[in-house]
């Protein structure tokens, strides 16, 4: 069964390789959705996947890659179908 959750990353979050890395980490795990930057200096992302790899991903999330410091990860519960992890643009 799939499980989908909306993620705003807060931090040092942008201008650290985020985006990109979470892509990666994305396509490792399996996990489909997507990724940006908010114009308010946070994440924004949609990951979708098994139980076990959205976990995965929010455990990700709440550490990033090496060069951000991340503050907080507010976690929704959403919908959708996804069939790749992908980078959005800026909203």
């Amino acid at each position: 069964m799939t499980e989908a959750r909306r993620l705003i990353i807060t931090g040092l979050v942008q201008g650290v390789g985020f985006r990109y890395a979470m892509l990666a980490q994305a396509r490792l795990l399996g996990v489909n959705g997507w990724v940006r930057n908010r114009r308010d200096g946070s994440v924004e992302a949609m990951v979708a996947g098994s139980a076990g790899q959205v976990e995965a991903m929010l455990e990700w999330s709440r550490r990033g890659p090496s060069g951000a410091a991340v503050d907080d990860v507010m976690v929704e519960t959403a919908s959708g179908d996804y069939t790749d992890f992908e980078l959005r643009p800026t909203a």
